[in-house]
C-alpha cells in the first residue's frame, strides 16, 4: 500500500490510509487470545462483554501514546526508553531475546495445530515449521507494502470466519446488551482483567511506531491520520473479539461444553461447530484459526525484528537512522532467524522449565512497563509541549497501568506456582 503525503490525506479515501493500526491489532490477536475470550464466554456468558469495550479503549490509549511519541519527536520508542536510564536497556535486552525464543515456538505450534486440524497429513510440529518458514519468506526483504497487504488478507479471513461463526449461532441480542453493564461475576476477577488486557497484543503495541516509520508517517503532520488509523483498527478488533465471545456464550456457555486452554481449545470449538452445523462450518472456522495464528506470527516476525534491530544498533554505538536499524538490515534479519530456527528445537525437545519461567516473569512486566514509561515520556520535556498528555490521557493511561500491574501480579503468581 503506497504511503500518502500530508497534502494528499484530505483527498485519499479514508480506508486507503488505514494500515499500521490494523497491522498492530491483527498481530496482537492470536490463537491463545481467542481461547481466553472463548473461555470467558464459556464460563460467564455475556457478563464480561463490557470488558471487550474496556480492552479496546485501553489498547487505543496505549498505541496512540506510542504513535504520538514517535510522530511528535521523530524518535523510536527504544530511544525514548533509553532516555529514562540504563535500567530500561537491562530489562528490554533479556526480555526481547527470551521472549523471541519462546514465542517463536508457541507461534509455530499454534499455526501447526490449525493446519493439522484443517489438512492433516503432517504432524503439528512440521506444519508449524512450514508456517515459520513461510513467515520468514514473507518478511525477509523488509518490504512494508507487501507485509501490510499480507496482514490485511489475514485480517479479512479472521473477520469473515469469526463474525460468520457468531452470526451462525444466532446470538440472543437482549441478553448480549445486558453484558455492557460493568459487573464482575463471582470468581471472575482474573478473567475480567485477562479479557480486558488481552484484547490486541503486548510487545507488538510498542512496535506501532516502527510500522508508522516504515509506512512513511514520520512527523506530526500525520498525527490525525495516525489516530484515525489506530481507532478504526481497534474497533475492528473489538468486533472480532466480540464475535468470539458470542460464540463462546452461545455454543459453550448455553450447552455447558468445556474446551481446553491454549490454542488447542480452538480445535475443540471447530468440532463443536462441525457437530452442530456440519463439516463445512468446522473447516471454515479452522481457516479463521489459522489466519489469526499466522497473522500474529508474520506480524511478530516483522515488527519485533524491527524493535530488535533498533535495540542492537543503539547498544553497538549506532543510531535509529542507520541502515542496520531498519527493515532488511543485518540485525532485523538476525532476529527473524532467531525467531524461526532455534525455537524449532524447542518444538521437538519440549519446553525447558527455566526458560518458560523467565518468559512468564519478564513478559508479565511488559505491559506495566509500557504504560508507566509512556506516562513518563509523554509528561516531560522528552515530548514537545503541544503533544504531551492531556488530563484525560493521563487518567486513562494510569488506569491501564494499574490494571496491567494487577495482571502482572497474577501472572507472576501463576508462573511461580506452576514451575517452582
Amino acid at each position: 500500500m503506497a504511503s500518502s503525503t500530508p497534502a494528499e490525506q484530505s483527498t485519499v479515501p479514508r480506508w486507503r490510509i488505514i494500515g499500521p493500526g490494523l497491522v498492530v491489532a491483527a498481530t496482537g490477536v492470536g490463537g491463545a487470545d481467542l481461547v481466553a475470550t472463548l473461555v470467558a464466554g464459556q464460563k460467564f456468558g455475556y457478563t464480561l462483554l463490557w470488558c471487550v469495550v474496556v480492552g479496546c479503549v485501553m489498547k487505543i490509549v496505549l498505541v496512540e501514546g506510542a504513535g504520538r511519541y514517535s510522530l511528535a519527536t521523530g524518535r523510536t520508542i527504544f530511544q525514548g526508553w533509553r532516555s529514562l536510564g540504563r535500567w530500561t536497556t537491562w530489562y528490554f535486552g533479556p526480555y526481547i531475546v527470551i521472549w523471541g525464543f519462546v514465542y517463536g515456538a508457541a507461534a509455530m505450534a499454534g499455526t501447526g495445530l490449525a493446519l493439522d486440524g484443517l489438512l492433516g497429513g503432517l504432524s503439528v510440529t512440521w506444519w508449524g515449521i512450514l508456517s515459520g518458514l513461510l513467515g520468514l519468506a514473507l518478511v525477509w526483504s523488509g518490504r512494508y507494502e507487501l507485509f501490510e497487504k499480507v496482514l490485511a488478507g489475514f485480517v479479512g479471513l479472521m473477520f469473515v470466519t469469526m463474525v460468520g461463526a457468531a452470526l451462525l449461532t444466532l446470538p440472543n441480542l437482549p441478553e448480549l446488551l445486558t453484558g455492557l453493564a460493568p459487573r464482575i461475576p463471582d470468581g471472575g476477577l482474573v478473567n475480567t482483567l485477562a479479557l480486558a488486557g488481552g484484547v490486541g497484543g503486548t510487545i507488538t503495541l510498542a512496535a506501532y511506531g516502527y510500522w508508522l516509520r516504515e509506512k512513511g508517517w514520520s512527523n506530526p503532520t500525520y498525527m490525525r491520520v495516525m489516530r484515525l488509523d489506530n481507532s478504526i483498527a481497534y474497533v475492528v478488533t473489538g468486533i472480532f473479539v466480540l464475535a468470539t465471545l458470542i460464540v463462546g456464550a452461545e455454543l459453550l456457555y448455553s450447552t455447558s461444553i468445556a474446551i481446553e486452554g491454549g490454542d488447542r481449545g480452538l480445535l475443540d470449538l471447530s468440532v463443536v461447530l462441525q457437530d452442530r452445523y456440519g463439516e463445512w462450518a468446522g473447516k471454515v472456522f479452522l481457516v479463521g484459526f489459522w489466519s489469526a495464528a499466522m497473522s500474529s506470527l508474520v506480524g511478530v516476525w516483522n515488527g519485533v525484528s524491527l524493535m530488535f534491530a533498533d535495540f542492537m544498533t543503539h547498544v553497538t554505538g549506532g543510531d535509529s537512522t542507520d541502515a542496520d536499524a531498519r527493515a532488511g538490515g543485518k540485525w532485523y534479519k538476525a532476529y527473524i532467524l532467531w525467531l524461526t530456527f532455534p525455537p524449532m528445537a524447542m518444538m521437538f525437545l519440549g519446553e525447558p522449565v527455566w526458560l518458560i519461567l523467565a518468559y512468564g516473569v519478564l513478559g508479565a512486566f511488559f505491559m506495566p512497563f509500557l504504560a508507566v514509561t509512556l506516562l513518563w515520556l509523554l509528561n516531560t520535556d522528552r515530548t514537545p509541549r503541544e503533544w504531551r498528555n492531556k488530563l484525560h490521557s493521563n487518567v486513562l493511561m494510569a488506569l491501564c497501568a494499574l490494571a496491567f500491574l494487577a495482571l502482572c501480579v497474577n501472572e507472576l503468581r501463576k508462573a511461580t506456582a506452576q514451575y517452582l
